[in-house]
């Protein structure tokens, strides 16, 4: 039965399954899921046919509910139902928008921030998925993009009403393509024909939310457990988090299905202690940061036996989301996830985003050791990763690939100073000093005899040192390194 609200028409019939009303208040919607009995229903002209019942909602803590509402580019949207993924790294859950009943958008999340997409026309068919390599680069519409991600996923549950229901349970693909213009690209191979939807990442304070879902409503029931490893407990302090590690034996606790059941976890020994600890609040660029993560990782350039180690912190700001700080042996730095990807030139030498052009600095092989704390991401001891890093000055942009993902983050470097200040650890801050403690113009002071001898000192140096080396075999140790800018999964659309 059609019914006539304002300016928005909808649709109301009752359920199949139990009678209930079940409503659809976009045009665009086929589907949707009785908030009653939970049985998923499917519209056929006035009447609704009832298809099967939905799993239970996995509770993602999501600030986010249906019937929220808020403006994208000046026009109104109302959430009107939700999809909730699986894929072996962890999940995500994708809003449906409402925007004028007749056009509907998906709201989704982008590591710990957000994409707001709109459907898009290939204008062409869309390739197989096996031909979406990523690393791969492929134009549509006039667009070139990079493929990011291409991961067998699963419908584990839904709710609302929805323009289109995967089968549930059944594996398909899902690629993620991005460009250097901050586009995200996601091709759906859910349906017989796959559908394609264009975004940009987005603020959730920037699309002026009302109706969020209550801070003080929220179920904490199931945030903390106890450790399956040692039996301590262990709270889970981030809506986002897939990953935690036991404060009292260190182990790696697996979250990406869930709190319940038997949870999946790794032991570490040998703990690395962070120079600044998990908790603490840091003010960075005009934001107050909470330290709730930290990794350490140790690469090595191929065909090199040199190896090289540094550390990243993972802050969270509940406007801003994530970034990370890095600690290396040339300096602290300051870089998040980008939404686009930068186009790399084909030998690796330089790479351009956003108009601006950056030149490689290493490439490397790189492997998580160890890690602390909470992560929005699967994060697990042994995780390897290929990375290239890039600079501009002080700008800094960086590649990870590993097997299903291409990831990129960008930055600036940081003075040690201003990062021991930020945390209020001035009484440490020798201990922050890197590679890049010693400003150019303390070296203008020196005269030209002495920086000649330092010269022939540093090449008398490393004339033993290759002796050694050769005479040794292979060598372990640090070295000044531009580290990782940025997480291991730093650039996936669906962590």
């Amino acid at each position: 039965m059609a019914e006539q609200a304002g300016n928005q028409r909808f649709y109301r019939a009752p359920c199949p399954g139990c009678g209930a009303p079940v409503e659809f208040r976009s045009a665009q919607s086929t589907h949707a899921v009785c908030p009653y009995c939970q049985s998923t229903v499917v519209r056929q002209g006035e009447t609704l046919a009832r298809t099967g019942k939905m799993a239970e909602l996995f509770d993602d803590f999501s600030p986010l509910q249906l019937f929220a509402t808020g403006r994208i580019q000046d026009k109104p949207f109302t959430l009107i139902g939700r999809l909730q993924y699986t894929y072996p790294g962890g999940r995500w859950t994708e809003w449906i928008a409402s925007l004028d009943g007749d056009r509907t958008g998906i709201l989704s999340e982008d590591n710990g921030a957000y994409v707001f997409a709109l459907p898009f026309d290939l204008q062409r068919v869309a390739p197989p998925p096996v031909d979406l390599r990523v690393g791969a680069t492929s134009a549509f519409a006039g667009q070139s993009y990079t493929v990011t991600s291409n991961e067998q996923v699963a419908l584990t549950s839904a709710q609302g009403e929805l323009p289109h229901l995967p089968e549930l349970g059944r594996p398909f693909a899902m690629v993620e393509l991005r460009n250097d213009k901050g586009l995200v690209l996601s091709i759906d191979y859910g349906t017989a024909v796959p559908s394609a939807y264009l975004g940009r990442s987005v603020q959730l304070e920037d699309l002026q939310l009302s109706g969020l879902r209550d801070e003080s409503a929220k179920d904490e029931k199931g945030r903390s457990f106890n450790c399956p490893n040692c039996g301590s407990p262990v709270t889970v302090n981030l809506a986002d988090s897939k990953s935690i590690t036991c404060r009292s034996c260190n182990s790696i606790i697996d979250l990406s299905q869930g709190i319940g059941g038997e949870l999946r976890h790794a032991e570490q020994s040998e703990p690395v202690r962070p120079l600044i600890p998990l908790g603490a609040m840091g003010q960075l660029q005009g934001a107050q940061w909470q330290v709730v993560g930290f990794q350490h990782r140790m690469g090595v350039e191929p065909g090199d036996d040199e190896h090289f180690g540094w550390d990243e912190y993972l802050l969270f700001n509940k406007k801003r989301g994530f970034s990370f700080l890095v600690d290396a042996e040339d300096g602290w730095s300051m870089v998040k996830p980008t939404t686009g990807a930068p186009v790399m030139a084909e030998n690796g030498s330089s790479a351009t985003y956003l108009s601006k052009s950056y030149q490689q600095q290493y490439a490397y092989n790189a492997e998580t050791t160890y890690v602390a704390g909470e992560f929005y991401w699967q994060v697990e001891r042994g995780q390897k990763t290929f990375n290239r890093d890039f600079a501009n000055g002080p700008a800094l942009l960086s590649m990870e690939r590993s097997a299903n993902e291409l990831s990129w983050s960008s930055g600036i470097k940081l003075d040690s100073g201003v990062v021991a200040t930020a945390f209020k650890l001035d009484a440490k801050k020798d201990m922050f000093k890197r590679g890049d403690a010693l400003p150019v113009s303390a070296a203008s002071g020196m005269g030209c005899g002495t920086i000649i001898l330092i010269i022939v000192v540093i090449i008398v140096l490393l004339i033993i040192l290759s002796t050694c080396s050769s005479r040794g075999g292979s060598s372990s140790g640090y070295r000044s390194s531009g580290g990782s800018y940025g997480g291991y999964s730093s650039g996936g659309g669906h962590k």
